[in-house]
């Protein structure tokens, strides 16, 4: 068989010489050592934790040894695509401090640009119509339901479902035969023509594994789609060797196809990338564990972090835990370092599936979170409010000096022991409303109606702002000796029957009154915040 001039008549007209790509695409001019590593979402608008997990463990790769971090779309599926999605990637990706240096949208080096992959078509073209020249490659012109056939085939059989072998109907055309369903305008795809024997075994060196072994791989996979696109497996092999990748960090599931990546490799004359399958993400549901689900699991959507406003340092710390065995007690230790500071090894990242546990984040972001001052805190919130706020929580931000005087009581600040309260930004806005507008709905008391009131009446009738706390605590001892409430809680622990409560009931009736809320922080400086005026239009409203 003539293959060049099959070559040009399924992929007609003069392209660059393969060499030309080789001096366009130069190695990278690096130190020693520096690693070379990419994320390549598609653009689905849906950017996951796992994506993130991926980030992390290649963004720290990549700076720690002097390398570069890129940003690649894998757009060759255009029915997946859904607009504004890579945008999306990268707000996510900016949340949380991943830092690009080279890539789509991203302000950087071109040297290796384009960046879409169906921008790099004609690169992937001159590369296949080579493939065809040396007989490595052939076109398949089986339709959709002649293939779902041979599955169905190979699936009542019980065999490996796939096109290799026997089932390759179109590995073995004649000319002739070729040449004719092209005069009869036969849609084609283009396929490799693989040399391997599942038969035989190969020994892998996964940068997270360690030693594995794979079989040969026998699948002639399609490389060229009928519209002039390559498929994932064939442009990711291009693009990580013309982009210069050296370590290639992906999802676990992504080894049954190692076998098809090694031979594009072999065949293309490439040096193969290093690869390292990080595990899955699991959820305990019940007594087992399961993969994290789209459908299933809000928080695994990156999105959700930031729509509740989680911390990204906190969640960066809380991956991190998972990601490298060591990093946890690195962190006990320096709890105030930069995380940078860390050194990250992909041989220290877990080989089976890691439980993502949601409580335990929350608590390291409470932890996170404690440590801000009242001033990265108001900007911390601002930020959320900004983007996913109601109006009336962006007002709360209008008073800089009352929320400052907010977050520095509801933090502890100035306390002998920080505060744990805010998990999340939404959470918090949510945990300061009575600051800011007045409560709708108030806990339940615990005492009756008439003394409730009668508590409110006496604590107007002695109300004066400028009280300082024990004069204020004074009073309220008064209002609860008035009422038969023990005003010492050393006399109510002594001989509770003797009263009807303790003065910590009374004050209860005054937060409640006040905030809505049976537990908040100290009452009389919430009061102080509110002021005069607001403090007894509360109660008022109360009685």
């Amino acid at each position: 068989m003539d293959y060049k001039a099959l070559a040009e008549r399924l992929l007609p007209g003069e392209y660059p010489s393969l060499a030309s790509y080789e001096e366009k695409y130069p190695p990278r001019d690096l130190p020693k050592g520096a690693q070379v590593t990419r994320l390549a979402p598609s653009p689905t608008g849906f950017i996951h934790l796992g994506n993130l997990f991926a980030a992390i463990a290649n963004e720290r790769i990549a700076h720690q040894s002097g390398g570069i971090l890129y940003l690649r779309i894998e757009d060759t599926d255009l029915k997946r695509k859904v607009e504004g999605a890579v945008e999306a990637v990268k707000n996510a990706l900016r949340y949380f401090d991943i830092k690009f240096d080279e890539g789509a949208e991203i302000d950087g080096d071109n040297t290796y640009a384009p960046w879409y992959q169906r921008q790099r078509a004609e690169i992937y073209r001159a590369f296949v119509k080579h493939l065809i020249e040396i007989g490595r490659a052939y076109p398949c012109f089986c339709t959709e339901e002649e293939l779902t056939k041979l599955r169905e085939e190979q699936t009542a059989k019980k065999e490996i479902t796939g096109y290799y072998g026997k089932y390759a109907r179109c590995r073995n055309l004649s000319e002739e035969e070729i040449y004719k369903n092209l005069d009869a305008g036969k849609p084609f795809v283009i396929r490799l023509k693989s040399m391997g024997n599942p038969e035989n075994k190969i020994k892998f060196r996964d940068a997270i594994k360690g030693e594995i072994t794979v079989t040969e791989n026998d699948q002639d996979v399609v490389i060229l789609k009928s519209d002039g696109i390559p498929t994932y497996h064939f442009a990711h092999a291009i693009d990580d060797h013309l982009m210069r990748t050296t370590l290639v960090i992906r999802g676990e599931e992504w080894l049954a196809s190692l076998p098809i990546h090694i031979e594009l490799f072999d065949v293309l004359g490439f040096e193969r990338p290093r690869y390292g399958h990080n595990c899955s993400l699991m959820k305990q549901d019940g007594d087992t564990r399961r993969k994290l689900s789209k459908r299933k699991d809000p928080e695994l959507s990156l999105e959700f972090y930031r729509k509740e406003g989680y911390y990204a340092r906190a969640v960066k710390v809380y991956m991190l835990t998972l990601l490298n065995s060591n990093f946890e007690e690195w962190y006990l230790k320096n709890p105030e370092k930069p995380l940078e500071e860390f050194k990250f090894t992909a041989e220290k990242m877990s080989k089976s599936g890691t439980l993502f546990d949601i409580d335990k984040l929350n608590d390291i972001s409470k932890n996170e979170l404690s440590k801000l001052s009242a001033e990265e805190m108001f900007d911390f919130l601002k930020t959320w409010a900004d983007e996913f706020g109601t109006e009336a929580q962006k007002g709360y931000f209008e008073d800089r000096e009352k929320m400052l005087k907010v977050l520095t009581l509801c933090m502890g600040i100035g306390g002998k022991k920080r505060r744990k309260d805010f998990t999340t930004a939404s959470q918090a806005m949510d945990f300061i409303k009575y600051f800011f507008e007045r409560p709708a709905s108030y806990e339940d008391y615990r005492v009756e109606k008439e003394t409730k009131k009668a508590i409110l009446e006496g604590f107007l009738a002695k109300y004066d702002p400028a009280d300082d706390s024990q004069a204020w605590f004074a009073k309220i001892k008064e209002i609860a000796a008035e009422h038969g409430f023990a005003a010492e809680m050393k006399d109510y622990k002594a001989s509770p029957e003797a009263y009807r409560g303790s003065v910590a009931d009374v004050a209860e009736v005054l937060r409640i009154a006040t905030t809505g809320k049976a537990n908040t922080p100290d009452l009389w400086t919430i009061q102080q915040i509110l002021g005069e005026e607001e403090t007894k239009a509360r109660i008022g409203a109360a009685m």
